[in-house]
């Protein structure tokens, strides 16, 4: 089966145990959301899926294959791609330098990103400044923009919005949505603002101590009144 299959997945940090047991399935092509209080796992689920922290139990496939020991890089080279909560661009090199990094495996790393500078024009006009000298939102978009120069096939993407000023936001939102337009591509967004998740998510699963608790769809988290009764997030 193509897409994310992750059954039974326990970690943690030490002897402190984070994620109990997490099941989920993500269809190829597929955008799926998570969203839970700071402190339920979330973070920790996406880093154990990115294969930063190890598993102490359960499975991870991914389009059929058994990656639950496999190494980051192993994962990258299979087209898993992490933008991680911070963004982690390279602050000293510039804009350009920023996204050649993301081609280091691409022969093609003139063409790659033109293309994904069709997707972020905002980053054209600043290729030849330094990473470190963005606005925030600027350095959220290098990380996106720079993640997508390596053309994974799942994106794991933690926390975008933060911090971030609201015309970004809605930006990264069109991005991401004319990207999955012009390219095959998975999601697994882990977010707060609910506006952000709801619009980019054809479901949501709420992650509460460690464990997927109920799958909602995305108009219940629009209304915040409703939001409240199930999720209470508001």
């Amino acid at each position: 089966m193509s897409g994310l299959i992750v059954s039974r997945l326990r970690a943690g940090y030490g002897r402190i145990p984070i994620l109990f047991g997490v099941n989920i399935s993500v269809a190829d092509g597929e955008f799926v959301g998570i969203l839970g209080h700071n402190g339920m796992g979330k973070t920790t689920l996406l880093r154990t899926l990115m294969g930063y922290r190890p598993a102490t139990d359960g499975s991870v496939q991914f389009n059929g294959t058994d990656i639950t020991r496999a190494s980051p890089t192993a994962r990258a080279r299979m087209g898993i791609g992490y933008v991680p909560q911070g963004r982690e661009i390279f602050s000293t090199l510039t804009v350009a330098d920023n996204l050649r990094m993301g081609c280091l495996r691409r022969p093609d790393s003139k063409q790659t990103i033109a293309a994904i500078l069709e997707d972020f024009p905002r980053l054209t006009r600043l290729l030849d400044r330094a990473g470190g000298a963005l606005s925030g939102g600027e350095q959220q978009l290098l990380a996106l923009a720079r993640c997508l120069c390596a053309e994974p096939r799942l994106i794991l993407l933690d926390e975008p919005t933060e911090g971030i000023q609201p015309s970004i936001i809605e930006e990264m939102i069109e991005t991401l949505l004319s990207v999955r337009r012009r390219r095959p591509i998975t999601m697994v967004l882990v977010e707060q603002n609910l506006n952000f998740i709801a619009s980019l998510s054809e479901r949501i699963l709420i992650l509460q101590k460690g464990e997927v608790t109920r799958e909602i769809p995305p108009e219940i988290v629009r209304d915040p009144t409703m939001i409240d009764e199930f999720v209470g997030m508001a």
